[in-house]
């Protein structure tokens, strides 16, 4: 079993190497978000299961959203 200190460290698809550490989606992104957050903002987007489309990007401040939501 895993410790949650513990890494992957993987060549992906497009020959960049990634560093993984969660099993769920959820734990992915607010780690993801929160590396943004650190880094002074950007645009995080969440892949479908299956790698091959994207099903959500989100804006975390303070980048610049080209498409804010209305409202």
């Amino acid at each position: 079993m895993s410790k949650q200190q513990d890494r992957d460290v993987y060549r992906r698809s497009d020959g960049k190497w990634a560093n993984k550490r969660h099993d769920a989606q959820k734990e992915a992104y607010e780690a993801g978000r929160q590396n943004l957050i650190n880094q002074g903002g950007g645009e995080i987007s969440i892949h479908r299961a299956d790698n091959c489309q994207i099903r959500e990007k989100n804006t975390i401040s303070p980048g610049n959203d080209d498409y804010p939501p209305k409202g």
